[in-house]
């Protein structure tokens, strides 16, 4: 079995296939095991994003949109568990899966690494083999559920489909503007969640759109309307923001 920092294992080429084509970004501070992870994705077709210690990588995980992480967690600057916690809380990257690649192997550590939002955890040291067979693994599993998971929201009678833009509550259609549907996309992607208005003008209107915070109850006094009898689930956290109300009553 080929453990890494020993000569790189490439698969022939028609191992490759067209999930090849997924960006991955490492982030992994000891540079021999970056190049061996480096390579041998390349070798499989994979695009490959490099990252030396957790504050760059969080910085890549922003600017390059990777599908995948394989995360450290001893990092300079920023520990691996910290990262993985903030690509989930943010709304631009908590979708990216994340393969965390460590020496911690006890089984408290994989629950907590789990615990923060960790999609899958391998140990060091490790087959390179494993690794990829892992990698393609966690990519098929979000090419299976990706319309389940990500593109089609449900809650309490209220559907967002996002791939055909469309709002339906008790099977029946509503016509929302744009920045209605944005914004109810991001109060019922996680519900029992209190979200500030500026955090809300990011999710619905775009960081670059220059309105007050106070456009955002205009917005929902609106998005209430057409929610009808359903108004109340979008509910009001004095001094704060919104949240869409949690089904299981958790606050």
């Amino acid at each position: 079995m080929t453990l890494y920092g020993t000569t790189p294992v490439a698969s022939p080429p028609a191992a490759r296939t067209a999930m090849a084509k997924a960006k991955i970004l490492i982030v992994e501070d000891d540079r021999s095991i970056a190049d061996v992870l480096d390579y041998n994705l390349r070798s499989e077709g994979y695009e490959t994003v490099v990252s030396y210690d957790g504050a760059d990588g969080l910085n890549q995980s922003k600017l390059r949109s990777p599908d995948l992480l394989v995360l450290d967690l001893m990092l300079p600057t920023i520990d691996g568990m910290e990262v993985c916690r903030r690509v989930r809380a943010d709304p631009v990257t908590r979708r990216q899966i994340i393969l965390m690649l460590t020496a911690k192997g006890e089984e408290t550590d994989q629950v907590a690494g789990f615990s923060v939002g960790a999609d899958d955890y391998v140990t060091k040291p490790f087959s390179v083999k494993v690794l990829l067979e892992r990698v393609k693994a966690l990519l098929r599993r979000r090419e299976g559920g990706a319309s389940r998971r990500d593109d089609v929201l449900v809650s309490q009678g209220v559907m967002v489909d996002r791939e055909r833009h469309r709002v339906t509550v008790d099977q029946q259609g509503l016509d929302l503007t744009p920045s209605e549907f944005g914004l109810l996309e991001a109060l019922i992607r996680q519900p029992g969640r209190v979200f500030s208005r500026s955090e809300l003008i990011d999710a619905a209107l775009g960081g670059d759109s220059l309105v007050l915070e106070r456009t955002i109850d205009v917005h929902v006094r609106a998005l209430r309307k057409k929610l009808d009898s359903h108004a109340d689930l979008i509910e009001t956290v004095r001094g704060v923001g919104y949240r869409f109300r949690d089904p299981a009553g958790v606050r």
